[in-house]
């Protein structure tokens, strides 16, 4: 899946590092996600969720917040209201480049943001926060010992997750205006709150506030065991698919590209190279997406299942289904088929039963195995039947391929 590295214009005219990740097909829907306090873009839950989303058809784009990661701009000049116009700056940008966004993720004080700009992004249909505080002001929970200092001296540097950074008074004085609350009570958009009940940096409680101020619909799930920054990578790939089957209610599907005449039956199979690498194909199958690629020893990046793995799979899953037909019409206690098939090459002279006797043959070995309490006849004729599906029939007799160049 492709990423579009690039920057935009922020709050206060810095130029913000930001990262799209586009799916290999025509994308289903926009998303923007709004990372944790100090984090960055390329933090391991902004990657994994936005990478896994992707792959589920959603592009996401992420970016670095002024003054963090890539972005120019001084953190300490930063507040709360900044990252909230920096959100509606990166909306601004989809909505002219590409698609506005219909989907707003925020993790941690992210998804405060998100809560906060959501009402300037009329395209957003569906919001979801990540282990959001319901109040801005949690954050400076982090630093508590030195809020004392920061309003006396104006600016102090304090110690966050390891790192240095400038806090000033400023950064205090507008976080405690923001009354997030009252953004979610008129949010009227649709909301997903996640947080995981053992979190020790933003507690449950919080989302139980964001989750009893908000109007329906609403949805609450909880990140069982996962921590605040969901280190993981199977807690991030469950909040994305969570996302994906939740946001789907709200966003209208993708539609086939325009320069693809699918015709429903039969339907055309259109590959293209993507130039992401020598090999990396996209293939149009009707509204499926499928890439292809050869193995890392071929001198691809095994980013798909090769030419040769796509043969096999059309004849394994059509001699399933074809057994499958069989039994239930006969009404044969066949529970499962799986089909487990492998390509070679053999000397002719090493097959007796072959009319080739010179050179080299290609040779296709397809172990069944059918579940089932099925006897000894009832296994013999399905054995028959597979023989008989038409992938089989169509790989053992003249084929003729027609080729021709077209403009």
């Amino acid at each position: 899946m492709p990423t579009e590295r690039f920057q935009f214009t922020g709050e206060g005219g810095h130029q913000l590092s930001a990262a799209l990740e586009l799916p290999d097909g025509e994308p289903a829907a926009f998303a923007l996600f709004a990372h944790c306090f100090t984090c960055g873009k390329d933090t391991l839950a902004a990657k994994r969720i936005s990478v896994a989303l992707t792959a589920k058809g959603i592009a996401v784009l992420r970016f670095d917040f002024t003054g963090l990661g890539s972005s120019e701009g001084d953190f300490a000049n930063s507040t709360f209201s900044s990252n909230v116009a920096d959100l509606v700056h990166a909306a601004d940008h989809l909505r002219a480049t590409r698609t506005a966004p219909s989907i707003l993720i925020g993790h941690s004080l992210g998804g405060a943001a998100i809560l906060a700009a959501a009402g300037q992004i009329p395209e957003a249909k569906a919001v979801a926060t990540i282990a959001a505080p319901s109040d801005p002001a949690h954050v400076t929970g982090l630093f508590k010992q030195h809020i004392d200092d920061i309003r006396t001296l104006g600016e102090i540097e304090v110690s966050l997750a390891g790192r240095p950074f400038r806090i000033k008074r400023e950064f205090l004085d507008d976080i405690g205006e923001h009354e997030l609350i009252k953004d979610v009570t008129g949010l009227h958009k649709a909301l997903l709150v996640m947080h995981s009940p053992v979190d020790d940096t933003v507690g449950i409680d919080n989302a139980t506030k964001l989750f009893v101020s908000a109007r329906h619909p609403k949805s609450f799930v909880s990140l069982d065991h996962a921590d605040h920054l969901l280190t993981k990578p199977a807690d991030a790939l469950y909040a994305a698919d969570v996302i994906t089957a939740w946001a789907s209610r709200y966003i209208e599907a993708a539609k086939p590209a325009k320069a693809i005449d699918l015709p429903e039956a039969p339907r055309l199979v259109v590959v293209q190279e993507t130039r992401k690498s020598k090999f990396n194909q996209i293939i149009s199958v009707g509204p499926h997406r499928l890439t292809a690629d050869e193995p890392v020893a071929a001198g691809g990046e095994d980013a798909g299942p090769g030419p040769y793995d796509f043969l096999l799979a059309g004849l394994g899953a059509c001699t399933s289904m074809t057994m499958r037909l069989y039994a239930d019409r006969k009404s044969l206690p066949l529970d499962r088929v799986t089909v487990t098939l492998k390509h070679s090459k053999i000397h002719a002279k090493d097959c007796d039963e072959c009319e080739t006797r010179e050179g080299m043959l290609d040779q296709i070995e397809r172990n069944i195995a059918m579940d089932g309490g099925l006897d000894a006849e009832q296994r013999k004729k399905l054995l028959e039947i597979a023989d008989k599906c038409p992938v089989h029939r169509t790989l053992t007799s003249e084929i003729r391929i027609v080729t021709k160049a077209v403009e």
